[in-house]
């Protein structure tokens, strides 16, 4: 049944991004904007969130209703988006193992001379055009018009929350590290990537299909304890120097400075040398690789890399004890664990 969803979500990606020559004259309007999308659209991922946005449908009503998978595709177009943006801002060139949006457009622009802009200017654009087509995919569902009005407030709140999440990440660069706690770390997590990338899609699903109120609270407080793990296990997996890992530049959160779990619980371990080594690194414009050396060894040394790994088990244990409540159909509450513990490979 997982593989059965999963199939169905890659069909209509596929068949969506066919279909933009018709919705909006694609080929007419500009080849280049659309050729980019296109490709961008259809890179490799495992499209977590459309997974969880039609379980969250499923399991109310066993039964998809027309246009439930395009619609579903919505929530992954607009994390498409906010990727894009967060290149530009991150200044990372790769994304999905191959160049980020910015980079494409860099190498597009080349060609023209005396030019104003470059492709980081187009990007922004573009992932404007990706968020407005995000949500005319939402639209594509064909349900109660209410519970469709409802759900589409309920998405924009989170894409507020989630600009809110990224507003307060690169706020908190600033601030001295002894002054961040791990509940503002959490905030963050919560705000920017817990929200859209789980308890949103899961709340979408379910608040079409007519779920009650306290049972679309409990989706979204299970997906905000899955959400933190799953931004957890991010920041360890950035530790890891293989790019393909991830599909993004090594160490991006590191050279970006952010205030990661990993770097408060070293930072709050370390003796008073090792506070000063994290500090001035982060403090610098450009870190290089004996610097990413010298963090490692601090994370190695105060045990960071095992207190994530405890953390990770203690979120998914709290999760796993809301999904028991859940009031969802027994057959789609099997297909979620099985998704969740595919998503975090246990």
């Amino acid at each position: 049944m997982l593989n059965e969803i999963k199939n169905r979500i890659f069909s209509e990606i596929r068949k969506y991004t066919r279909d933009l020559r018709n919705i909006y004259s694609s080929s007419k309007l500009s080849p280049a904007l659309f050729k980019h999308i296109e490709e961008f659209l259809l890179r490799d991922s495992k499209k977590i969130r459309p997974v969880l946005f039609a379980i969250g449908y499923l399991g109310f009503t066993g039964k998809p209703a027309s246009g439930l998978y395009r619609s579903a595709l919505s929530v992954e177009i607009l994390h498409d988006f906010m990727l894009v943006h967060d290149d530009i801002i991150d200044k990372s060139d790769v994304r999905r193992g191959r160049p980020s949006m910015h980079s494409m457009l860099d190498k597009y622009v080349a060609k023209y001379k005396n030019i104003k802009f470059n492709g980081a200017d187009l990007a922004i654009i573009t992932g404007d055009v990706i968020y407005a087509m995000g949500i005319g995919a939402f639209l594509s569902i064909k349900e109660n018009p209410e519970r469709k009005e409802a759900a589409l407030k309920q998405l924009i709140n989170t894409a507020i929350y989630t600009g809110t999440g990224e507003f307060l990440e690169l706020l908190s660069e600033t601030k001295e590290l002894n002054r961040v706690t791990k509940d503002n770390i959490y905030k963050i997590y919560d705000l920017k990537t817990a929200n859209y990338s789980f308890a949103c899609p899961l709340a979408l699903g379910a608040i079409l299909a007519g779920a009650k109120k306290r049972d679309v609270n409990k989706l979204i407080k299970y997906g905000i304890f899955l959400g933190r793990a799953f931004q957890i296990k991010d920041d360890l997996l950035d530790m890891v120097p293989e790019e393909r890992r991830l599909g993004k530049s090594a160490f991006s959160d590191l050279r970006s400075s952010k205030r990661t779990i990993l770097i408060w619980h070293a930072y709050n371990n370390s003796d008073k040398k090792d506070k000063l080594k994290i500090k001035s690194i982060l403090e610098k414009d450009h870190i290089n690789r004996l610097d990413l050396s010298a963090i490692q060894k601090i994370i190695d040394k105060t045990g960071t890399i095992n207190y994530a790994k405890r953390e990770i088990d203690e979120l998914l244990k709290k999760a796993g004890s809301i999904r028991k409540r859940l009031k969802i159909n027994e057959t789609y509450k099997n297909i979620l664990i099985s998704h969740s513990e595919e998503i975090f490979d246990l």
